[in-house]
């Protein structure tokens, strides 16, 4: 019996054309991907057949929230049990926030979602999307354990399925995609899936696709000057770490360069300040520590990617500082790292 796949296009690369230089979404460019599927893995596709729906076809650069509002409410609106599986296309820009966001909202969803994107337009033959889909549709047809996950291959590296949850943003100045910690779920080849590591019980939640507006993100650097941020407006501060789950706590510079001053600004208007990524241990820098004593929250053992989409999910989701809290705390689509 065939097995089902719902493909849902978003564009990205991988639903882009070049023409004259220039790199943009194409209307066809997504279905050509079907049709290079089927022409490339014949025996595959003769066993596999594909539904399809392009809620919205952007570059990933220009995603916004309401943009995952209305891919989910497209997926919701069809009865997901005649489907063994999703495959989302993205764009590479924005690929670890849709991840994120996905893997949570869609942590109870009894069948595989596969987000898989293309380092080049399908076109160029150096271009990885096609193999990325085909990891997804193998993934789907031969394994099929339910979650959010999303397929890449580097180049000249292995194919790597990647935690949806776990992904981590592009690096820069290429177009590589690791988990958090170098740790993928699964290698790919010709004789099937290997998998490093178990799946753990996961804490579902039901959540509405609702998201929060009002969330100002801030990443650290040398010199950062904390009195440039107005907060007219914000509902809560994501502040980024260093690699040690450390930021400036030093007023040598100056007070205005220090995170504790901003924390206290921040407690003082009763915006709540969220600090991520950090390893919980029970050692920990006294920059920290002085972090924590300041009032600042920390959310504990998940990506960047993953608090931003913890947060504006549960910013909206959820009325009390305990509800919140409560989510972000539990392991809600395998995004805790230990």
């Amino acid at each position: 019996m065939k097995k089902n796949i719902l493909v849902v296009f978003t564009g990205g690369t991988i639903g882009s054309k070049s023409e004259a230089g220039t790199i943009d979404t194409s209307a066809d460019a997504g279905f050509a991907l079907l049709q290079r599927y089927r022409q490339s893995h014949p025996d595959i596709a003769e066993t596999v057949t594909f539904s399809s729906m392009q809620p919205f076809g952007i570059l990933s650069e220009n995603l916004h929230p309401s943009h995952w509002r209305s891919m989910v409410s497209a997926i919701e609106a069809l009865d997901l049990a005649s489907f063994a599986g999703i495959i989302v296309t993205h764009g590479t820009d924005t690929l670890a926030f849709s991840a994120a966001m996905l893997a949570l909202y869609f942590n109870r969803l009894p069948i595989p979602l596969v987000l898989v994107s293309s380092d080049k337009p399908l076109a160029d033959p150096r271009a990885n999307g096609l193999d990325n889909f085909s990891c997804a549709v193998s993934y789907i047809r031969d394994i099929g354990t339910a979650g959010v996950f999303a397929a890449y291959r580097n180049p000249g590296g292995a194919m790597h399925l990647h935690l949806a949850s776990r992904l981590a943003s592009c690096l820069p100045l290429g177009s590589d995609f690791i988990s958090a910690q170098s740790r993928p779920y699964a290698t790919y080849s010709f004789d099937g899936f290997e998998f490093h590591h178990p799946l753990s019980p996961r804490s579902p939640y039901a959540l509405k696709p609702d998201f929060s507006k009002k969330l100002l993100v801030i990443r650290p650097y040398p010199g950062l000057n904390y009195r440039d941020f107005r907060l007219d407006g914000c509902d809560a501060v994501l502040h980024d770490l260093y690699h040690s789950g450390t930021a400036c706590v030093s007023a040598e510079a100056g007070a205005e360069y220090t995170l504790i001053e901003f924390a206290a600004t921040c407690r003082q208007r009763g915006i709540p300040l969220y600090l991520a990524p950090a390893l919980y241990s029970d050692d920990a820098y006294a920059s920290t520590r002085a972090l924590l004593s300041a009032g600042a929250e920390m959310i504990w053992n998940i990506s960047l990617e993953a608090a931003y989409a913890k947060l504006i999910l549960a910013l909206a989701n959820f009325d009390s500082p305990q509800a919140i809290s409560a989510f972000l705390s539990a392991d809600v689509a395998w995004e805790h790292l230990s």
